[in-house]
């Protein structure tokens, strides 16, 4: 059991880009060797391959930058039967697989919480299946660790606004099986034996004892504590990000090869070796600054030159001093001669010349693209005053006719209406003649319907009185007759 404990301890000297030196006889040694166990107990591994070959899974992994160097291997799970089972023969060693991309080092340590202070080791890792995601070999410290963490993380979001959720399995094993990389890198310095490997934010020993280590996935060393305060997704050491980057394709024939950007506007073109996309972009807006993307090389296509001083070294990854031999129209094959033979005051002055060459560079630059921009403003300015102008005659020659109609109807209802008021203006008198003699006739009228009413009642009472008299004779005679 101690053997055992004692070579996993040794997971986070098995990187051999370590941001510190390792030990010689560290895991090191043992992830060149295919196959070759490194997490587990390496007497368990057969057992539990033929004893449980239908209960597990194997995942092909990588890790380390593609471009300086990659460590590959696979490791094997136990298949997950239901979220509370608790598979027979665990161990304290537990991987999270298909976490996004988008969640840094620092987001998946607060997403551990609590836990983090039980885990002694942490490993970031890309499966070879899953582009825009990652995995993650988590070591802890005792078995009752393990088991909480996948009963409390297991099946469980990432965050209440995804639907993509934790996957925890416990790990059998982790065996690598290959590495590609420079010969730099693939060997340990001989004064590396008695170093030990410290974490690059504050330089303390990687020690289990101080929290856990968590290693990026470039390979590089940290406390747990001290990667949760960096929230980007790169890498403090290298600037490795584990986010891959969107594939760039030229903007107006979509081709990737060859690709040139912009370093005023960012415009996307191909080279000239293909539809010279980028070189048309340059002659209709004067961008003379391109970069290109599979190179890293600035090209002036004004001066027909490369104009870098720096550029990207393919062993490490670093910045270096692109140098050019001084004597190589003397025929002079090596630059050896600039480094031996140079002096300190000409090295000040060139220093001092190729400043002001960019201080100008860069000033006339910058002039040409203020009267670029000020041109093409004036010409928008223009446009537009113009395109005004057309549609101001264009609305006035349409209203034109229809306010002229209107104008000529006004004017004749005024013409009218200004006539009858100055008759009635000039003839009040006839008016009120006219209103008099129309009283007067009013007065006539009610005077005849009195005198008419009068005399319509006078005519009733003499019909009234001749009815009575007409009555009583016959009445008398009716008597009579009775009698």
């Amino acid at each position: 059991m101690a053997n055992q404990m004692s070579s996993q301890l040794k997971l986070q000297d098995m990187s051999p880009s370590s941001s510190m030196a390792v030990p010689v006889g560290s895991a090191t040694d043992h992830f060149r060797q295919p196959a070759a166990t490194v997490l587990g107990d390496p007497a368990d591994t057969s057992t539990s391959t033929s004893s449980s070959t239908s209960l597990t899974q194997t995942f092909h992994f990588s890790s380390g930058n593609p471009r300086i160097e990659e460590t590959r291997g696979i490791m094997h799970l136990f298949c997950e039967d239901s979220p509370s089972h608790l598979p027979v023969g665990r161990k304290p060693l537990v991987s999270v697989l298909g976490v996004p991309n988008h969640m840094t080092y620092a987001d998946f340590c607060k997403f551990c919480g609590s836990f983090t202070q039980h885990i002694l080791e942490m490993r970031i890792v890309r499966n070879d299946e899953m582009e825009d995601r990652y995995s993650i070999l988590m070591r802890f410290q005792n078995q009752d660790s393990a088991d909480k963490f996948y009963l409390h993380f297991n099946g469980r979001e990432f965050n209440s606004l995804e639907e993509e959720v934790c996957r925890v399995h416990f790990t059998i094993d982790v065996q690598f099986t290959g590495y590609s990389g420079s010969h730099e890198h693939g060997q340990p310095s001989p004064t590396s034996t008695t170093e030990h490997s410290s974490c690059p934010v504050c330089l303390e020993r990687l020690d289990h004892d101080m929290g856990g280590i968590l290693t990026t996935i470039c390979n590089h060393s940290f406390h747990c504590s001290c990667i949760s305060k960096w929230t980007d997704s790169s890498c403090p050491v290298c600037r490795y990000c584990q986010q891959m980057p969107e594939k760039s394709v030229c903007f107006i024939c979509q081709t990737s090869e060859n690709l040139w950007i912009c370093l005023i506007c960012g415009f996307v073109g191909c080279g000239r070796y293909k539809e010279g996309h980028a070189v048309r972009h340059w002659k209709e807006t004067q961008h003379c600054y391109s970069l290109e993307l599979e190179t890293q090389r600035v090209w002036d296509y004004a001066g027909d030159n490369y104009v870098h001083r720096l550029i990207q070294s393919k062993t490490d990854g670093k910045l270096v001093e692109h140098t050019h031999c001084m004597h190589a129209g003397d025929g002079c094959g090596s630059c050896g001669c600039v480094d031996s033979g140079i002096s300190e005051t000409l090295l000040s002055s060139k220093v001092e010349a190729i400043v002001n060459e960019y201080n100008e560079l860069l000033a006339t630059q910058l002039e040409n693209q203020k009267q670029y921009f000020e041109a093409l403003l004036q010409e928008v300015k223009d446009e537009t005053a113009r395109k005004t102008s057309e549609a101001v005659k264009k609305v006035v020659s349409q209203k034109i006719p229809k306010l002229q109609a209107k104008l000529e109807r006004c004017t004749k209802e005024k013409k009218f209406l200004d006539d009858l008021n100055e008759n009635l203006v000039k003839n009040p008198q006839v008016w009120k003649v006219k209103i008099l003699q129309m009283e007067e006739s009013e007065k006539k009228a009610l005077k005849l319907k009195d005198d008419k009413i009068q005399m319509l009642e006078q005519q009733l009472q003499d019909l009234m009185a001749r009815l009575e008299v007409g009555k009583m004779p016959a009445e008398q005679d009716e008597s009579s007759s009775i009698n």
